[in-house]
């Protein structure tokens, strides 16, 4: 049986996924996923100064605009693996942010990005991806590359602890949305995998622990009672 956390597996899906990824993104959170893309990144106070802030597993750069507009005066920073990710969002780079995001094609788990750097760190709807042992490793490099007293905030699609929203968010995203996937795009598979992560990361209260253990202060996020969770915080 294939290993769903597997870098070159995720890496994979989401190269196949990087033309419709943002739109079916929308369209499975029913708009949500843009409203919680700014709520998560409110988590972390604006400032003019000017600091460093990294968006990890950037994806397309649906982050970007909201990064900019929060922390203005900042030198922004983005990582991903994706080899389609990072060629569309280098194009979206050059053409909307006047290249103004140094872009890292990069496995996070891997990275040699340097120590004690970074101000702010953000990454939205990446977490699922990743098991309990790969979680432990993202704890260690938000710690290491995070100066003293730098902030981070992260955001994740959930499961609604409410049996009857979780009952039909469900049935929507684990079957319906594979189902446009195939009638749009040809491929249900791809789509159906993000529910199988999903079910499976439940919500973000089970990282709470692990981000503790390597001197890092986390605050518990939920959004739109639990259809989103997250975590905030400081690093001591």
């Amino acid at each position: 049986m294939k290993d769903i956390y597997e870098p070159e597996f995720v890496k994979k899906l989401f190269d196949q996924m990087s033309a419709s990824y943002e739109r079916m993104n929308y369209i499975t959170s029913f708009g949500f996923s843009i409203r919680w893309r700014k709520q998560f990144i409110q988590k972390i106070p604006a400032t003019d100064d000017r600091i460093k802030v990294i968006d990890l597993l950037s994806g397309l750069g649906e982050n970007w605009n909201y990064l900019r507009k929060r922390f203005p005066n900042a030198e922004f920073y983005a990582l991903d693996f994706s080899d389609e990710m990072i060629e569309k969002s280098k194009k979206k780079n050059v053409e909307k942010f006047n290249n103004q995001f140094i872009v890292f094609n990069q496995n996070l788990l891997e990275s040699d990005l340097d120590s004690n750097q970074f101000d702010v760190i953000t990454c939205a709807y990446g977490l699922k991806t990743f098991n309990e042992i790969q979680l432990e490793q993202i704890a260690k490099v938000v710690t290491r590359i995070l100066k003293q007293g730098g902030q981070f905030s992260f955001v994740e699609v959930s499961k609604p602890e409410q049996k009857k929203l979780h009952f039909f968010y469900s049935l929507y995203i684990g079957k319906i949305i594979p189902m446009l996937g195939k009638l749009f795009l040809g491929n249900p598979h791809d789509y159906k995998m993000l529910w199988i992560y999903t079910e499976k990361f439940q919500n973000a209260k089970r990282v709470i622990e692990i981000f503790e253990k390597e001197n890092l202060k986390v605050n518990y996020n939920s959004y739109f009672f639990g259809c989103a969770s997250g975590i905030s915080g400081i690093k001591k």
